[in-house]
C-alpha cells in the first residue's frame, strides 16, 4: 500500500466522526522504483494531507519531508523527488492501520489494506 492510498483512506465506522488519517503499524514496508512525473506531483499536490503523510513517511524511517508545505515549494526538483519517494515509492507490506477515535485495526496483508467492516460497524 503506497501512502498516497493511505493519505486517502478514512475509518468508515458508523457514528465515527474523526476517522482521518489513520494511524500506521508497520511490520514490513518496502520501496519500489517507480518512474518520475513531475506534472503528475503537481496535480496530487492540493489532494493530499500534508501533516498525514509527512507523519506516515517518518513512521515508515522516511524523515525527509518537511512538516509544511506549499504550491512553491513544487517549483524545487528537491522537493519533487522527497515527495515522489514519499508518495509512490514507500510501501507498507505488512501491518495495520488504525482508526484515531475507536482504536479499531484494519489489516495490511501483502500490501493491500482489508478496510471491510464488521455488520455491527455499518
Amino acid at each position: 500500500m503506497r501512502l498516497l492510498t493511505h493519505n486517502m483512506l478514512s475509518c468508515n465506522i458508523k457514528g465515527v466522526s474523526n476517522g482521518f488519517p489513520l494511524r500506521l503499524e508497520v511490520e514490513k514496508f518496502i520501496e519500489k522504483e517507480v518512474e518520475f512525473n513531475a506534472d503528475f506531483l503537481r496535480n496530487i499536490f492540493p489532494k493530499i494531507e500534508w501533516k498525514a503523510l509527512a507523519d506516515a513517511a517518518k513512521t515508515l524511517g522516511y524523515a525527509e519531508l518537511p512538516e509544511e508545505a506549499e504550491p512553491s515549494m513544487l517549483d524545487s526538483d528537491d522537493f519533487l523527488k522527497k515527495f515522489h519517494h514519499a508518495l509512490l515509492e514507500l510501501h507498507v507490506d505488512e501491518g495495520a492501520l488504525i482508526c484515531p477515535e475507536t482504536g479499531r485495526k484494519f489489516p495490511v496483508n501483502k500490501g493491500i489494506p482489508n478496510m471491510l467492516l464488521h455488520e455491527d460497524e455499518v
